[in-house]
């Protein structure tokens, strides 16, 4: 691996873990800005190192709550880099909208699904109305700062390419 996709997966993860510490006011301690740096790093880096970043936020994020869902977190982290993986693929593959509604459908709706058999019926549907709305603002943002990002590293005569 180059030292340059090295350095830029240190500070995507680093970004996430940042982002982790940017709560979201919800019933769950754990939603925040964490997948923000992890989407934007989907214009610089492999899919597998995008689902690493997003990984070490969530982990980051639930860690600062006090982990309120137990050892659930580990299994959101691997949905999380599944998620961010497959959203790379597409933003790669030119897949401009659909990426975004693959992400906030699969971030905000489908992945929470386990907690229905884990927890319960109830959790669940308390919980997803928090967890849409943090997909959505996670995903609103990286939406707005993504062009202007694209923007300033082609202007960088390639640094970050």
């Amino acid at each position: 691996m180059k030292l340059k996709t090295m350095t830029l997966t240190a500070l995507f993860a680093a970004l996430c873990v940042v982002g982790g510490f940017i709560k979201i006011p919800s019933g769950i301690g754990s939603l925040a800005l964490d997948t923000v740096p992890a989407l934007l790093a989907a214009s610089f880096l492999p899919p597998a190192l995008v689902g690493f970043a997003s990984m070490s936020g969530h982990i980051a994020s639930g860690l600062y709550a006090g982990f309120p869902l137990g050892p659930i977190h580990i299994l959101i982290a691997i949905e999380m880099f599944i998620i961010l993986y497959v959203f790379t693929r597409m933003h790669k593959a030119g897949r401009h909208i659909w990426k975004w509604v693959f992400f906030i459908v699969a971030n905000g709706l489908v992945a929470p699904l386990p907690l229905y058999f884990i927890i319960s019926p109830a959790f669940l549907v308390a919980a997803v109305p928090s967890i849409f709305l943090a997909t959505v603002l996670n995903a609103a943002v990286a939406i707005i700062v993504m062009p202007a990002l694209a923007k300033v590293t082609n202007d960088r005569m390639g640094l970050l390419k």
